[in-house]
């Protein structure tokens, strides 16, 4: 065994997945760089190389195999983690990966630090520390700065829900909430640091409240939690990531139409538009309850952006079944889907269900989907054309161009301006563009298309 301790003390990070992983990425990474490790890319030589993983993707170990090897090829005698919710449903698979040392489950990824000092490279299996799921039961607050223009602040983790296709239980534990102190504060550090946006993010935000203070009680709901959010001075922008429609209650909706600084932008996983579907996957609402919350918000705030999630392939699902999704959502005033292909997953009942969709046809109808969202997102971005919104301008320059999004989420281009980076800049929406964004009214914008 090479022992890596004389190393200088760098550290690499990848991470797979959701917003949520991305904050306790960052979390961890604070953690190590005020141990006195210095972060570097992933493809450069490092002492030690973390992979956040994810149990969502199809290809949960085929991608992890992959960043194992780019941390080999960086760095051969680089140490390298896994932790995340695959490192927890599989520790046994991923300790026999050539290449990884450490594997950490879903209580003991926070304290990494305390593994590195006395880990050395392996030449057999990785070492494994990992526990039983109903062991995490705690909650660490974690936020994540990936760019100066906004950053992902985790409010809850965990799920109490029995989703039959889900294997996120499994691998988060029980649902937990940080309290709101902790929360607030966390948005005033990243205020602090001048970032104008937040993304409030967790397993299943709309729970939060549940085991605030050890206990499965609700000390505070969403709604208190978002009130006093919208109070924290320094912040323009607050914006709410995925929350299950039975949970998103009209005066979570009310409060958001008349915030100081949450955005008109909701993201509602529904899953299936068949009532008979939905009660296979033990979701906990019917399609009329979902029709009533978009239309709520459409109410209250007509130009607001509303996202869904949706499964196609579910075990059972008919072509007829598949059509009740496809009209219920192309009649939805709704504004772009994030469409998924059902994969099976050990140890969830939906696995066991008879009716298996054949692949090929799993693929078309997620085609057909993601056709109708393109479509869905061109009408909703057209509906916005010459109306007076805000955009905050990121950072990347693309071909002498940047990007932002709106308050309602419309993505926007112009010529690229280092001055504009991390602004807020008041604009007119003028046309679609080829790319899929939307021009602003400016004439130094049209002269700059004009010569590429």
């Amino acid at each position: 065994m090479s022992n890596v301790i004389s190393q200088p003390k760098t550290v690499a990070f990848h991470t797979l997945g959701c917003k949520l992983n991305f904050a306790e990425t960052s979390t961890i990474a604070r953690t190590l760089t005020d141990a006195g490790y210095q972060k570097v890319n992933f493809d450069e030589p490092a002492k030690v190389y973390i992979i956040n993983t994810c149990s969502v993707t199809e290809n949960a170990d085929k991608e992890c195999k992959l960043h194992v090897k780019r941390a080999a090829k960086a760095n051969p005698d680089g140490l390298v983690a896994i932790i995340g919710c695959y490192a927890q449903l599989k520790p046994e698979e991923i300790s026999s990966i050539t290449g990884v040392d450490l594997v950490l489950g879903a209580k003991e990824k926070f304290n990494i630090l305390s593994y590195l000092d006395d880990l050395e490279k392996s030449e057999s299996r990785a070492e494994i520390h990992s526990c039983e799921i109903d062991e995490a039961d705690f909650f660490v607050g974690s936020y994540s700065i990936g760019d100066r223009t906004r950053a992902f602040l985790k409010v809850q983790d965990g799920c109490d829900y029995k989703c039959t296709y889900c294997t996120i239980p499994l691998a988060r534990g029980i649902s937990r909430s940080d309290t709101i102190e902790n929360v607030v504060a966390n948005a005033k550090e990243i205020a602090a640091r001048d970032i104008k946006e937040i993304v409030l993010t967790g397993v299943n935000i709309g729970d939060y409240g549940k085991g605030e203070f050890g206990n499965k009680k609700h000390e505070h709901t969403f709604l208190d939690l978002i009130s006093e959010l919208d109070k924290v001075e320094g912040i323009e922008r607050i914006r709410i990531s995925s929350i299950e429609p039975n949970l998103l209650k009209d005066e979570s909706i009310e409060l958001v139409s008349k915030s100081r600084s949450f955005v008109p932008h909701f993201h509602i996983p529904l899953q299936s538009g068949s009532d008979e579907l939905l009660k296979k996957m033990k979701r906990r609402y019917l399609t009329n309850l979902y029709y009533n919350r978009v239309n709520k918000i459409r109410e209250v705030m007509p130009e607001a952006a509303i996202g869904v999630d949706v499964i196609v392939g579910f075990p059972g699902e008919t072509e007829e079944l598949f059509m009740e999704t496809y009209n219920f959502l192309n009649d939805l005033p709704i504004s772009y889907l994030h469409v998924f292909t059902y994969s099976e997953r050990e140890n969830t009942e939906a696995a066991e269900m008879l009716g298996a969709v054949p692949i090929p046809e799993r693929k078309r109808r997620n085609k057909m989907l993601r056709i109708l969202s393109e479509k869905k997102k061109m009408e909703f971005y057209r509906s916005q054309l010459g109306r007076k919104l805000s955009v905050l301008w990121e950072h990347e320059n693309k071909n002498g161009l940047m990007f932002g999004f709106t308050e309602n989420y419309v993505r926007v281009s112009k010529a690229f301006d280092e001055n504009s980076i991390n602004q807020t800049e008041t604009i007119v929406l003028d046309k679609i563009l080829e790319d899929g964004s939307v021009s602003i009214q400016e004439k130094q914008f049209e002269d700059f298309l004009a010569k590429i």
